[in-house]
């Protein structure tokens, strides 16, 4: 599908650390903008001053850079409808108001917040809907001017039409609401301040969007939001209604929603940990959407070839920690070696890395990469792989001491000391042999004379290949450490 004419948006609001069902909303309406040769739209809803900040602003811009999600208008890169930032839009929204509330279209509520809820008790008594009963809707102008002169405060309410709305949703399918369940709605509170049920729908009329991909939460709006496009056209304001498409919910665990306060649902946690972003996008495109019946990893320009919103999935998709790993672990494979020793640079010479700035060897770092490569699932799991090349003494694990050191394990290392000695050092093979060898004389077959050599040497029963580990340790390194290892056993 090729339609440079499909114009979509991402537009969040600034509150709080970005979150993975916030990225999947991004990452399709990302791709559908790629694969049709459309637009991208990046929009910040920041109308609500008590809960929007300027550093997560600045969040939601880095964390879409991290991800490679770019967009074509919006913050840094403009565009023909700036700004795009709603709190720089006001004026615009007021000047809609306006004009709806001219035409008819809407009006304004006086109703008290008291007065709505004693209603609402009785509609839910007699078995009726619970929404606004339209009290407000044709006063006459002599009880408007009297409430005005009571100093009641009036917020905006859009006026539906008395008729069912229906429209055909790109993921479920052709959908019906009918007048009882979509009543009257506020679009501008009492004091002026627009809601996201007006902003919304114009900011994405003026900007021509033609496509709304956003979660299943904000299904019910849309009969309201359709309505309301109607009367935009109708204003000249609009040109014509999106397609709308809503995307399936994201659970955890408990078969619950996942929500921004579910310790997985943060962002900053995959960033932290060492997630690829090709990895992070590649699984969670599978949260609603399937590359194939026997394909689940794929780059990203794999995705955008393929990925087509009227293939999304209606049904709730379940967040698995583990398989979002196992897919971050083949796109760290996927990696050539240059990049995958690049990329782990940010844990090598972190600040909590636990041996100082001048015990850290490059050379030595680029020699074990490929071996590493092999073993991680996150890039933060480097540290723990290769700290044994850096430190002056192995990680101290008593469990993995115990787990190795049994008895006999000291006449085991003094053999494999003396052979290790003689070794040829710069074939990991010999030095394989000769710990056979060692455990040969003991009559112990390679895993179980290993282990005590690996706990000696890198303080863990399990890492990186132990003889190429120890090729690059050093021969000196090695035999100081083993000779530690037989004090500490002797004590």
């Amino acid at each position: 599908m090729a339609n440079a004419n499909v114009r979509v948006r991402f537009c969040p609001s600034p509150t709080g650390n970005p979150h993975v069902g916030l990225v999947r909303t991004a990452l399709f309406n990302w791709a559908y903008a790629r694969h049709t040769g459309g637009t991208m739209v990046f929009r910040i809803e920041d109308t609500d001053a008590a809960r929007d900040s300027e550093e997560s602003y600045n969040q939601l811009l880095d964390s879409m850079r991290w991800l490679g999600l770019d967009w074509d208008e919006g913050p840094e890169a403009g565009g023909p409808h700036a700004p795009y930032r709603q709190s720089q839009r006001m004026d615009v929204y007021q000047d809609v108001a306006e004009k709806l509330m001219a035409g008819g279209y809407a009006y304004e509520c006086f109703c008290t917040a008291v007065e709505l809820e004693a209603r609402r008790d009785a509609a839910r008594l007699a078995g009726k809907p619970s929404g606004y009963d339209g009290t407000c809707r044709n006063l006459s102008a002599e009880r408007i001017a009297r409430y005005k002169d009571e100093g009641r405060p009036a917020i905006v309410r859009f006026k539906m039409p008395d008729a069912p709305i229906t429209f055909t949703d790109l993921v479920r399918g052709e959908l019906t609401f009918t007048p009882d369940n979509v009543p009257d709605y506020g679009i501008v509170r009492a004091n002026g301040a627009p809601l996201y049920t007006l902003v919304n729908p114009v900011d994405d009329a003026l900007m021509e969007i033609t496509h709304v991909l956003r979660g299943e939460d904000l299904l019910s709006s849309t009969p309201r939001q359709i309505a309301l496009y109607k009367a935009l056209i109708e204003l000249g304001i609009a040109k014509e209604i999106p397609a709308f498409g809503h995307l399936p919910y994201v659970m955890g665990e408990g078969n619950k929603k996942l929500s921004k306060r579910d310790p997985q649902a943060s962002l900053n946690i995959y960033r932290e940990r060492g997630f690829l972003p090709e990895g992070l996008l590649n699984y969670l495109s599978l949260l609603g959407w399937s590359f194939s019946a026997d394909q689940d990893v794929f780059s990203i320009e794999e995705m955008v070839a393929k990925f087509d919103v009227v293939d999304v999935n209606a049904n709730p998709a379940r967040f698995d920690l583990k398989k979002a790993e196992a897919i971050n672990a083949d796109h760290i494979r996927r990696l050539d070696v240059k990049a995958f020793t690049e990329a782990c640079g940010p844990w090598l010479r972190a600040p909590h890395a636990n041996w100082a700035p001048e015990q850290f060897d490059q050379a030595a770092w680029e020699a074990i990469a490929p071996h590493a490569q092999t073993r991680v699932t996150v890039l933060s799991d480097i540290t723990a792989n290769v700290d044994f090349l850096f430190l002056n003494a192995p990680v101290e694990d008593e469990a993995s001491w115990t787990k190795a050191m049994k008895e006999g394990s000291d006449a085991l290392l003094r053999t494999a000391r003396e052979k290790l000695a003689d070794a040829d050092w710069s074939s990991p093979e010999s030095l394989k042999n000769a710990v056979l060898a060692a455990g040969e004389e003991h009559g112990l077959k390679l895993g179980k004379a290993q282990a005590p050599v690996r706990v000696a040497v890198t303080g863990r029963t399990v890492g990186l290949p132990l003889f190429e580990s120890l090729e690059i340790l050093g021969k000196d390194k090695t035999l100081a450490r083993i000779d530690a290892a037989l004090e500490k056993l002797a004590s």
